[in-house]
């Protein structure tokens, strides 16, 4: 981290007073032999060091001053091409979003140099060579702090969105190109039994003793699936066993939390998703980017892929995930019932790591019957994603935009001045 000084320094650096104009004109005189490099200078303007720098060939002619740059300008162009894009499908980039991607670019150009990420300095540098492109923001208290309502605003703008990109993509009848894909989790523990108040006394819960494990399974609006992605809290099971006794081609990973972070995301969507997904294109990812934050890679191979990201406000899973609409409770209701636990709407199940995989199998089948497939189509249509109906969800679940929720302090972001269409992003298509 620089020091104060340092920061201060770099805000007093004083601004070159020639433009680039001038040393042009100045240096076609001195190579037309009408001037000296001292009469030009001094008619023009410029520094008579610079101009005899590129009059001499030790400066190309309209090259920086000052050290060279971290990224080169077209990397740093397609940094702020690729922020303008997020922003306008959902995903409005903070400060230390931008910096991760543009350190993640650093190290591909410099493998060989020991480098954790880029920092201040290069920030407020960025900061000052991009402000007609880019500004910084608060961000909406009501999208990026948690809350227990949600606005009516902020879902109207999300399916505003989706409809501009149905559109633009030619997606408005295509149920089997058009992707939802959420998590669900479950709490492994004891089962719970009734005992005699004396008997109760005795027994305390080891804190952390239970295990989570969550599942992020993906469907489209036809109800077609994608096998799901099984992650374990802290470590796979102990054996193979896991594997060869759970759902076909699903597939497995873990973290610390036993939830979904960038890293799974990434796994998930580059040698999963794109695997078993539709050859025809273009393809409609509708998730929720503020759990499973994304990274470069991802977006530059869906954009690769014709796979349109679009993120979901946050804390509206209960409006708008047509997954949390119906089949979530309904393999739930299954899983309880397989393993023999009557309460079930009890999201703590008794059954073990090893054993989990197994079960879930069976779980599963839900979602291939019939029935599952109704489920998942009514979903969609509860949500008015699919087909697309604004006048599908229910108003009472809304809170009127001008009221507003409590919330955690603001952040910083990103957004676009002078792009006030997606339809201008999405149109063009994929971009390498």
């Amino acid at each position: 981290m620089p020091s104060r000084n340092h920061l201060d320094k770099v805000g007093r650096k004083k601004k070159k007073k020639w433009t680039e104009e001038a040393m042009e004109r100045a240096l076609i005189e001195v190579k037309s032999g009408r001037c000296t490099v001292r009469q030009a200078a001094k008619e023009f303007g410029v520094p008579k060091s610079s101009l005899g720098d590129r009059v001499s060939g030790r400066v190309t002619p309209g090259s920086r001053s000052g050290p060279a740059q971290l990224i080169t300008s077209a990397d740093e162009e397609l940094l702020v091409e690729f922020s303008l894009h997020m922003s306008k499908h959902g995903f409005p980039l903070t400060k230390q979003q931008l910096v991760s991607f543009a350190s993640s670019i650093y190290k591909r150009q410099h493998r060989r140099v020991a480098f954790s990420k880029l920092g201040q300095t290069w920030w407020l540098n960025f900061r000052k060579r991009q402000e007609k492109n880019i500004t910084i923001q608060p961000a909406d208290n009501a999208v990026r702090g948690r809350t227990t309502c949600v606005r009516k605003e902020a879902v109207d703008q999300f399916l505003h969105l989706l409809s501009t990109v149905m559109d633009a993509r030619g997606l408005r009848d295509k149920p089997h190109q058009i992707f939802n894909c959420n998590e669900t989790g479950f709490q492994l523990g004891r089962k719970r039994v009734i005992l005699p108040k004396s008997a109760s006394l005795g027994y305390k819960p080891t804190p952390g003793s239970r295990d989570h494990i969550s599942v992020l399974a993906c469907f489209s609006a036809a109800g077609e699936e994608i096998p799901p992605f099984i992650i374990y809290s802290k470590a796979y099971p102990g054996g193979v066993c896991y594997k060869t006794q759970g759902p076909p081609n699903a597939l497995y990973g873990w973290s610390d939390s036993g939830y979904v972070n960038s890293d799974l995301f990434k796994k998930w969507f580059l040698k999963h998703f794109l695997l078993h997904a539709p050859k025809g294109r273009p393809l409609l990812l509708i998730f929720d980017g503020h759990r499973s934050p994304l990274n470069l890679e991802v977006v530059e191979t869906a954009r690769s892929e014709d796979v349109v990201l679009l993120c979901l406000p946050p804390h509206c899973s209960h409006i708008l995930q047509p997954l949390d609409a119906g089949l979530f409770v309904l393999m739930k209701q299954r899983f309880a019932a397989l393993i023999g636990d009557g309460c079930a709407t009890d999201t703590h199940f008794a059954v073990s790591k090893k054993e989990f995989s197994g079960v879930f199998k069976e779980t599963y089948q839900v979602a291939k019957e019939e029935e599952g497939v109704r489920i998942v189509k009514e979903g969609y249509r509860k949500c008015g994603i699919y087909p697309l109906n604004p006048f599908a969800i229910n108003e009472g679940h809304l809170m009127a935009s001008h009221s507003m929720c409590p919330a955690a302090g603001p952040s910083l972001s990103t957004s676009a001045q002078g792009v006030h269409n997606v339809g201008e992003l999405t149109a063009a298509g994929p971009s390498s």
